[in-house]
């Protein structure tokens, strides 16, 4: 099977060759910078300029070499854009690494810190000497909402304004052709699955803008202003994924949404909440993105223990979800494979990096992928990665292991 082949049928609920792989093919199944220059070097490969193409999560570009070692089989449409030297500025990583970053991205040295500014100067976020990625510190509604407006707010809050390649090389009158152009050149030149990051929060939307305190109260206190911010929102996602999918529609295989409904200990909100809120707006998102695109698969970056949602999603649409967060309550691999593995890919839980890939011996990661893997992958359904991004302190040994073993599977 080609790479494509691999993950299509995967999503289609076909055992594939062998499980396809995902890595960087998402601004969540990445890895930060820090351990892809530890990567490399332990992997003995020529040293490279590392890009650092995720400013606030600190994710690197995953170069063809590593790509084709670990046998990955996807790709992000955001590598088809910011390719000239012009795009990117110097900068360092906390360890003293030369890097990369975006060229539009506005740095600032302050006492003791980091921080990115918007384009008229407010400190959006912040990354402190001994961090090692940047946080959020302005809302823009946490104050007041001004919901007539919102798009005009998307500037001044960290995780809608700091943009990820192609950022605003799409943007503007020339924009949609830039991306179809961009989209069709990575199309002819890769038989690796492309996955179209999207967007459409809509709970995150809620906490980009009035922070999540303030947005839970909203929700629970005042049921008809949230209501009508999301109707708000959604106005400005379906004006959005038309644009989007009109130019990269026809040369991508997966369009990844995003929307973190789950925490450590189960979901943020209520199954009755999400119903009332969320369910039907992403109903109208994911069934309009099929008539857009009716090739395209539909998945959902999603962290946390959301195992009492998964119904809800797959009734609105939804063909695959990640990062598949095993080591939170609920998640329990062998159970969601039962349950829901018939009707919902499940693209992840193949390691937990929280923890074990962190500080694992490579014996006990090796293991722990083996036995993961011969649960998710019987029927197909599954794509691997790891538990969302590989982080900072991850071993390179360990990340060797992970790929090691599933090769060996």
């Amino acid at each position: 099977m080609t790479s494509r082949e691999r993950v299509l049928a995967a999503l289609n609920h076909q055992e594939p060759d062998r499980p396809p792989v995902d890595l960087s093919g998402h601004r969540s199944s990445g890895i930060a910078a820090l351990a892809y220059a530890r990567l490399r070097r332990h992997l003995g490969l020529m040293p490279t300029l590392l890009r650092v193409y995720d400013p606030v999560q600190q994710l690197a570009i995953v170069d063809e070499d590593v790509l084709r070692l670990f046998g990955v089989d996807t790709i992000e449409l955001g590598r088809a854009f910011a390719l000239e030297d012009r795009h990117w500025q110097e900068w360092t990583l906390p360890d003293g690494t030369p890097c990369l970053m975006p060229a539009w991205v506005n740095l600032r040295r302050e006492l003791g810190r980091w921080v990115i500014l918007s384009e008229n100067g407010r400190v959006l976020s912040q990354m402190p000497d001994g961090v090692l990625y940047f946080e959020q510190t302005y809302w823009p509604f946490a104050e007041k909402d001004d919901l007539d407006h919102l798009p005009d707010y998307l500037g001044q809050s960290m995780w809608t304004a700091i943009a990820s390649p192609p950022g605003p090389l799409a943007a503007g009158p020339a924009g949609a052709k830039v991306l179809a152009e961009g989209a069709r050149r990575l199309r002819a030149q890769t038989d690796r699955a492309i996955i179209g990051l999207f967007g459409g929060n809509l709970i995150e939307m809620g906490q980009f803008m009035y922070r999540n305190d303030n947005f839970y109260l909203l929700l629970a206190g005042d049921p008809r202003r949230a209501h009508a911010f999301l109707d708000k929102v959604v106005e400005m996602h379906l004006k959005n994924l038309e644009r989007f999918l009109a130019a990269v529609g026809p040369h991508i295989d997966i369009i990844l949404f995003g929307d973190d409904l789950g925490m450590q200990s189960g979901p943020q909100v209520s199954p009755k909440m999400y119903r009332e809120f969320f369910f039907p707006r992403e109903q109208v998102m994911w069934r309009r993105a099929k008539e857009l695109a009716p090739h395209v698969k539909i998945m959902l970056h999603c962290c946390g223990g959301v195992r009492e949602l998964l119904d809800g999603l797959i009734e609105a649409g939804l063909d695959a979800i990640n990062p598949v967060q095993i080591n939170c309550r609920g998640m329990d691999p062998a159970g969601l494979k039962r349950d829901f593995g018939s009707r919902l890919t499940f693209w992840g839980g193949g390691c937990d990096t929280q923890r074990l890939l962190i500080q694992g011996e490579p014996e006990q990661v090796r293991a722990h992928v083996k036995e993961l893997a011969a649960i998710w992958r019987t029927g197909g359904g599954w794509v691997f990665q790891q538990v969302h991004n590989i982080l900072a302190d991850a071993p390179p040994a360990n990340v060797v292991a992970m790929y090691e073993a599933l090769r060996e599977c």
